[in-house]
């Protein structure tokens, strides 16, 4: 590219392009011809210089429409997501006001996820652009996106110039869908305007009905406040608990997989013995394993030790677990022992075969 086109994109000096336009009026023509080429388009876009309507590359490719201009200044720089144009507006914002043609939004989002935190010269977000231009598409995407943000509760209350949050513009707008998602999303019902009013306040000025309705249920003492605490209390010893139970699960290893898989087979071969059990009649035991006493003894012994075995082997390994889910494992294992015993108690033929279980089980371990 010539020097003279690259000086001129970097400057933004519309006087000097038109004089070369004027001396050639085939000058831009050479860059057509070329498939990939640095064009004076591109080193404008780089600088990020405005032209006289205050309006950069990227954001004169959105308003024609030229969605694959807009992804290729994407490829060459992601931040360009974020240039401000006129009123301190990025392409997010055009794209919010206009409406999701294309799947832009979610492309810019993927792009450059904090582009969502930009606001306009009038501290406007892009909430408060979706709100005011009552794209609720939109506004679902953008809190959809919020919620995997740390910043989630404060961009969701911002205040623009005004001391208006998305809040106020929708009960403005009588946008009752927005109200309910943006009350749902943490949006503070609480927050006044420079005006010193509440979105309730807002609805009320505006007389829009159905959102006052809306509004003011979040006001009624005893309804909302206090679901908003017992919410809050579930959510505060839920996480608690689980910190406790569930903390440094890494620590569990396939050794520990192995051995749960052996206890729950040994548990499941005792409650469905070979042959079955004997169903209930008038000459029968029900409940009792069909098998006589020697088969019992010789079926049982076995499984009896490997469940032991593998009960006291899960109990060793349970050594470098967190002291809270060591705790509730143990509790849960000692539960299921017993399960187990009793099991075998009611399937046995006849309390000799379940005594001699018990006098080799104890021989083995005790010796």
């Amino acid at each position: 590219m010539d020097q003279s086109f690259r000086t001129i994109s970097r400057t933004a000096d519309f006087s000097e392009l038109y004089k070369l336009i004027q001396s050639d009026g085939n000058v831009l023509r050479s860059f057509d011809e070329v498939e990939f080429i640095e064009t004076p388009l591109h080193v404008a876009a780089n600088e990020g210089k405005l032209n006289q309507q205050g309006l950069k590359p990227i954001h004169l490719a959105l308003e024609k429409g030229h969605k694959e201009m807009v992804l290729r200044f994407l490829q060459m720089d992601k931040d360009l997501v974020r240039v401000t144009g006129k009123n301190g507006e990025t392409p997010l914002h055009y794209i919010i006001k206009v409406g999701n043609h294309d799947s832009l939004l979610e492309t810019f989002l993927k792009a450059c996820p904090d582009c969502i935190r930009d606001v306009t010269t009038e501290n406007r977000s892009a909430l408060h652009i979706a709100a005011e231009k009552k794209r609720l598409d939109v506004l679902q995407i953008l809190i959809r996106m919020l919620k995997k943000k740390d910043y989630y509760q404060e961009e969701v209350n911002r205040k623009d110039e005004d001391g208006n949050t998305a809040l106020h513009i929708a009960a403005r707008n009588n946008q009752t869908v927005m109200l309910k998602l943006l009350l749902s999303s943490k949006a503070d019902k609480y927050a006044t305007n420079q005006s010193d009013l509440t979105a309730l306040g807002v609805a009320e000025q505006h007389n829009n009905r159905k959102s006052i309705r809306i509004l003011h249920g979040c006001f009624i003492p005893g309804v909302a406040d206090i679901k908003s605490k017992w919410e809050k209390q579930i959510v505060k010893y839920t996480a608690k608990a689980s910190s406790v139970i569930f903390d440094d699960l890494d620590n569990i290893s396939s050794d520990d997989l192995v051995l749960g898989l052996l206890l729950t087979g040994t548990y499941q071969a005792t409650l469905s013995p070979p042959g079955s059990v004997l169903q209930g009649d008038d000459t029968s035991s029900p409940g009792k394993s069909v098998l006589d006493r020697t088969d019992f003894l010789l079926f049982y012994i076995p499984t009896y030790v490997v469940f032991m075995v593998t009960f006291f082997l899960i109990l060793a390994l349970l050594k470098p677990f967190p002291h809270g889910l060591k705790k509730t494992i143990q509790v849960l294992l000692a539960y299921f022992a017993i399960c187990f015993d009793q099991s075998i108690s009611f399937i046995a033929p006849t309390d000799f075969a379940f005594k001699v279980i018990w006098e080799y089980f104890s021989y083995c371990f005790l010796f």
